[in-house]
């Protein structure tokens, strides 16, 4: 821990924000005024060591902008939902006090619940706090008790996930530490600079030490510029390689069969499936864009990495992946290669994508799933999944829901219409897909929204009460990581900012403002941390409330061999699957996303085009979009469409151009960008608030409700549009 100048203190929290760094944060608090002066990163945490990325190294300016949602407030009477003029968004509203806030939630909530059934109420919530408190405790326990509907939350991970539990049985995987002693790195579908900022120098050490990095990513991002090798894959075509990639491996004998026969079932059925002349590199090359040299020369190198004294090869597989049509079938694909080639068994090989099933928090305990049995409904209310949004808000109770991805019977839904939404840990109106028709039902005059924020955001423009939250500086809690192996407490370093307040007040004293009656809504932070922790798991061995408060972090006490290495999925005790090895199958096979230059919807015509809508390296989603120094490190993607030139030569574009990118859900527009970041055949863009964009839209607009083949997740990656331009405009592109 930091020493503290004369005057301050120095409070140890953590940043709770989506990403798999779960940083260990240190706050210098001024003794005397209670104002946080300084953020650093936790010198002492083994994977934070001291600093922290650029998003979260200006935190206090989120902490202590003067944009922030500090009181309670109502929409005035006669003022229309829609979009608000950012900086003026207040006008709009009345300021209120708490006392009055809930007694109005709680009397609509009950009205809706008594004329339209409870479960036409419907919870909206992501990762806006990863906290074990702030993401899933009491709240869930307010909605089960209230009988609402229940939230599917696909949005960003849940087909990569289901997939890597389908194969080994739980979201565990290579330390970020043991990367340094791995020889080849695969970063496929992730762009570890810019958002995964803590393995890098992890991926430094190993590459001075001799490593190789490779990129497989459609878009040149900061990791693929910095890398060893870029292989530009197109869209959705990850399947496609992984099996040519496995066809070279097991055509050379390159597999490892003792640990396939002693660690997995459905090898022989695998190898005959990759084996067949369509997953030949010929075929894979016309497929994915790549070299048919350049497949076979990836499969060897991962393959003979490890072998005859040199170090293993490692894979940090990515969401980026799975936001594909197939992309559970992807990410299952690549999550099979370890397997194959045996890299568990060494130390620095294996493959990361989530380390989060391995930290056993009693979250069964934190949410009571059984208050349901207690609602109006006494029974499990039914479930929406929230990729699906607008389907939600505009045909729920007017027709069934139909999953329009693959086998995702959770989106079909019966049941009555929406009627109240209460939105918190995300911006629904930025983030969800297909965002016209999320618009056009939060713009309902019968739809009553609650919206807890910290700022005026997209989704709060549609609110009819706002409700101002705590960032992670303000409130205790509990965290485990995506990303690494430590549990971490949360200390409040300074009080919350005028009436800011947590999601477990909130949700507890609305609670109680309902009638409900169970003591669980008495619980304080302190009660809940402690039964986060309530678990007899070997792996929270020496994980204690006291000893957290002590220290910080603490590691989990994972099983190591005889050298003191901690290797996942060396042996089959590591596994947890229903036959206790890796499984293999159903095999992995190819298929074409609806929306791609191989699809049905490319046979059209009509849109082209493959559309990447990007994460922005410097925001957190939408996160920190409205913040002046964010914007500035993000100035030159801002409003901007990434064209190959042949594509853009091919419409009589050039950089600056102003141009219209529509298909038929929605349009922009943007400032068109010729270079090579992307190939021909894609155009890309990043997300943005809709209110910060040119013309009010962001790119979902142009993004589909269509689900993923597993884990019933958001396609954004499978999507067709048309650009043209617009007109001249000047711009410095220097």
């Amino acid at each position: 821990m930091s020493t503290a100048p004369a005057g301050t203190r120095v409070v140890h929290t953590v940043c709770s924000h989506d990403c798999p760094d779960s940083c260990g944060v240190l706050v210098t608090v001024d003794s005397l005024t209670g104002r946080a002066t300084k953020v650093q990163g936790d010198p002492s945490h083994p994977v934070t060591r001291g600093f922290l990325c650029g998003k979260v190294a200006r935190y206090l300016d989120r902490v202590y902008s003067p944009e922030r949602l500090l009181y309670p407030m109502r929409r005035k009477v006669g003022v229309a939902k829609g979009p608000l003029p950012k900086g003026r968004e207040a006008e709009s509203f009345e300021r209120i006090s708490w006392d009055e806030a809930l007694e109005l939630v709680a009397a609509k909530l009950k009205t809706i619940a008594a004329e339209h059934g409870s479960e036409s109420i419907l919870p909206y919530s992501y990762a806006g706090t990863i906290g074990q408190l702030g993401y899933g405790s009491m709240d869930r326990r307010f909605f089960y008790r209230l009988g609402a509907s229940q939230l599917d939350r696909t949005i960003c991970s849940t087909a990569g996930g289901d997939a890597l539990v389908s194969v080994n049985g739980i979201k565990l995987g290579t330390s970020p530490q043991d990367f340094t002693h791995a020889g080849l790195i695969l970063a496929w579908g992730a762009n570890i600079h810019g958002n995964n900022i803590h393995l890098w120098p992890f991926i430094e050490e190993a590459r001075r030490n001799g490593a190789r990095l490779v990129v497989i990513d459609p878009y040149r991002t900061r990791t693929a510029a910095l890398a060893d090798e870029h292989l530009a894959i197109r869209p959705g075509t990850d399947v496609m390689l992984v099996l040519a990639m496995m066809h070279v491996i097991f055509r050379e004998g390159l597999e490892d069969r003792e640990y396939l026969a002693e660690c997995t079932t459905g090898a022989e059925e695998l190898r005959a499936h990759a084996l067949r002349a369509e997953y030949s590199p010929a075929r894979a090359a016309e497929i994915t864009g790549l070299d048919a040299d350049k497949i076979e020369q990836l499969a060897r190198s991962y393959a003979t990495a490890g072998r005859g004294g040199r170090a293993p090869a490692a894979i940090r597989l990515n969401y980026g992946i799975q936001r594909g049509e197939y992309g559970g079938t992807a990410a299952r694909a690549v999550t099979m290669l370890p397997l194959i080639t045996g890299s568990w068994k060494q130390h620095g090989g294996g493959l990361q994508l989530s380390t989060s099933g391995s930290f056993p928090f009693n979250s069964k305990r934190l949410q009571m799933p059984e208050l349901m049995q207690s609602s109006p409904l006494g029974r499990a209310s039914r479930v929406v999944n929230m990729s699906q949004l607008g389907h939600a808000l505009t045909e729920l109770g007017e027709k069934q829901i139909t999953g329009q991805g693959i086998g995702i019977e959770a989106a079909c839904v019966e049941g009555p219409p929406v009627k109240a939404l209460f939105v918190y840990n995300c911006n629904a109106a930025a983030v969800a897909p297909d965002s016209s028709r999320v618009l056009a039902g939060l713009r309902r005059d019968d739809l009553f929204t609650v919206v807890h924020e910290q700022f005026f955001t997209d989704t709060t423009d549609y609110a009819d009460i706002v409700l101002p939250a705590t960032t992670f500086l303000e409130h205790k809690d509990v965290q485990g990581a995506y990303g690494h192996l430590f549990v971490q407490i949360s200390q409040p370093a300074i009080a919350p900012l005028g009436e800011a307040r947590s999601n477990v007040l909130l949700f507890s004293e609305l609670g109680r403002r309902m009638g409900f009656e169970e003591a669980a809504f008495s619980d304080s932070e302190e009660e809940l941390i402690a039964q986060a922790l309530e678990t007899e798991h070997p792996w929270f061995a020496g994980v204690t409330k006291e000893r957290l408060e002590r220290e910080g972090h603490v590691p989990l006490a994972l099983p190591q061999n005889e050298h003191g290495e901690v290797l996942p999925f060396s042996t089959r005790e590591w596994f947890r699957t229903p036959s206790g090895r890796g499984e293999l199958t159903p095999v992995p096979r190819w298929h074409a996303p609806h929306e791609s230059r191989s699809g049905v919807a490319a046979s059209e015509g009509k849109y082209p085009l493959e559309f990447l809508p990007r994460k922005a390296d410097n925001y957190m989603n939408s996160t920190f979009a409205n913040l002046p120094g964010h914007q500035q490190m993000e100035r030159r993607t801002a409003g901007v469409l990434e064209m190959h030139p042949v594509d853009a030569t091919a419409r009589g574009i050039v950089s600056g151009d102003a141009v219209n990118v529509w298909n038929g859900r929605g349009q922009i527009a943007l400032t068109a960008r010729v270079g090579v970041a992307i190939a021909a055949g894609v155009v890309a863009a990043r997300l943005d608030w809709h209110k910060l964009s040119e013309d009010g839209a962001n790119v979902n607009a142009l993004t589909s409700e269509r689900l993923t083949d597993i884990g019933g997740g958001a396609t954004f990656y499978s999507t067709l549009v048309e650009v043209a331009k617009v007109a001249e405009i000047a711009a410095d592109w220097s």
